[in-house]
């Protein structure tokens, strides 16, 4: 399979690269610049170079040996490392440019700037600049600010960029990596995740050819889709854990279940809401709420895991944010591992991550072409701890009930008026303080409800949804007239970050 790769020297727009890479229907794999090959494998058919957040002076080193044998694109950090090896130079900038710039095209010859227009703006980030290109080259943009925006050297099949082109402000970003990866790399741009379905199941099948395999199960897409996946490859071999922790919103036990069952998926329903409030009786502090939540989950988890005697595998939906994120890099889908997630180490199970490579978006089409409904798809984030993170003090089953009503209350609202599949996230907190209100003639102090909605593409970073004023005042006065003892509603402006998407 074709294959693009995108070494990482630090730049915060690393993994986006991969993401506009894959939307462009090319597969790109995330490599650490400290952890690279020694050759390129013929599957390879481009490079890209990031960013970095360090200086040329002192930054890590780019991979001389490849020069010359693939095509290049070189973002910023790179394009000046590029530059001051091959005689050219960098130095720091009398005019640092960060944010919006307009670049000029001085060459639309090239493969690489066909189809642009010839000034357009993109987005910089950079406080070097290249003062003199390297041996071979030629300038293909500037700026109002520095005369060497964009450069190439064809002897070394070099394309180099002081400007992101991956991030959305640049505005014809996907053009310039369309063209790099079509028509300078020759990618058939023909990968889609989907069709990558049947070779995972064969490879789980060959991997997992005896044992039983169990999964921890509760609605969300990345576990679920991971589910459905080593289902499909070893049958009744496989054992979905669903632990009803009494922490979920309305009706969403019988909802997820319902959805499994419509898929086929063999789910286990365990019973325990009375092992968690149990646990989290008396409890405030938010990380002491979650450390009780997770001793409780395990211990009950692995109850269940003993009903089933030859247990040799442990499934869960790793996507490929987690994977770079956690610093891991990229290995094979099923590996060795213990006491993962802090489930104890006696149990020893070998760790099956079928969708460690992918992005959600990609996770969602998977589950998409394996019958997911679209009703589950579609379904908004939730937090592992459910409903304890977003209620402010101590967790009881009266509370969570009265934030169940709240948030059903909002998110039908929501729907009502087509905002659900518009926002990226929404929710009901309940606080403990609490506000004055009247009821009747009766002076009463209740508490407060607050309203959630945020607009994000991976919970990274988050902009409050711009939710109609008509809207929002439907959901509050229901919330008011309906959920007892709420005497206040009010809507959370914040943006991340600073503040947190939950609030716990």
């Amino acid at each position: 399979m074709e294959r693009l790769w995108v070494v990482d020297f630090g730049s915060q727009y690393s993994l986006l690269i991969v993401r506009r890479a894959r939307e462009l229907g090319v597969y790109a794999e995330l490599l650490p610049w400290n952890r690279l090959p020694e050759s390129l494998p013929p599957e390879v058919k481009g490079l890209i170079f990031s960013g970095s957040y360090a200086s040329v002076t002192g930054g890590p080193p780019l991979p001389e040996s490849w020069i010359g044998q693939r095509p290049v694109l070189a973002i910023c950090y790179s394009a000046q490392w590029l530059a001051a090896q091959g005689g050219g130079g960098v130095a720091e900038s009398y005019a640092r440019e960060y944010g919006p710039a307009y670049i000029e095209v001085c060459a639309p010859q090239s493969k690489l700037w066909h189809n642009l227009s010839p000034r357009s703006r993109v987005w910089m980030s950079h406080g070097d600049t290249i003062t003199a290109l390297p041996a071979g080259a030629y300038v293909t943009a500037r700026t109002d600010k520095i005369p060497y925006a964009a450069y190439e050297v064809p002897d070394k099949q070099v394309y180099a960029v002081q400007f992101h082109p991956e991030v959305a402000h640049t505005e014809e970003g996907e053009v310039l990596l369309r063209n790099f990866l079509y028509e300078i790399c020759g990618f058939s741009g023909s990968w889609r995740a989907e069709d990558e379905i049947e070779r995972l199941i064969e490879e789980l099948r060959a991997a997992m050819l005896e044992g039983e395999a169990i999964c921890a199960l509760s609605g969300g897409i990345d576990s679920t889709v991971a589910a459905l996946l080593v289902h499909r490859a070893i049958g009744e071999r496989f054992h979905g854990i669903f632990v009803d922790t009494g922490l979920l919103r309305a009706g969403e036990v019988e909802e997820v279940l319902a959805a499994y069952a419509e898929v086929g998926l063999p789910v286990e329903r365990v019973a325990a809401q009375e092992r968690f409030f149990s646990a989290l009786r008396g409890l405030t502090d938010p990380e002491a709420k979650r450390k009780a939540i997770g001793h409780t989950f395990i211990a009950v988890f692995e109850e269940a895991a003993k009903r089933h005697p030859d247990v040799r595998y442990l499934v869960q939906g790793t996507i490929y944010p987690d994977v770079v994120e956690s610093g891991a890099g990229v290995s094979a889908t099923i590996k060795s591992h213990h006491n993962v997630g802090g489930l104890p180490e006696r149990l020893a199970l070998t760790i099956v991550e079928p969708l460690r490579l992918f992005f959600k978006d990609e996770v969602r089409r998977i589950g998409r072409r394996l019958g997911l409904p679209e009703r589950f798809l579609g379904r908004h984030p939730f937090p592992g701890p459910g409903l304890a993170v977003r209620i402010l003090g101590e967790v009881t089953p009266e509370r969570v009930h009265k934030l169940q009503q709240a948030d059903a209350i909002y998110i039908e609202t929501l729907r009502k008026h087509g905002w659900y599949r518009c926002t990226w996230q929404a929710f009901a907190v309940l606080i403990p303080q609490r506000s004055v209100g009247v009821a009747g003639d009766q002076r009463v102090y209740g508490e407060v409800i607050a309203l959630r909605a945020v607009d994000s593409t991976d919970g990274m970073t988050a902009e409050p949804t711009p939710l109609p004023y008509e809207v929002l005042l439907e959901a509050a006065q229901r919330i008011l007239a309906e959920v007892p003892e709420v005497t206040r509603v009010v809507y959370d402006l914040s943006t991340k970050p600073p503040a947190t998407i939950e609030w716990e």
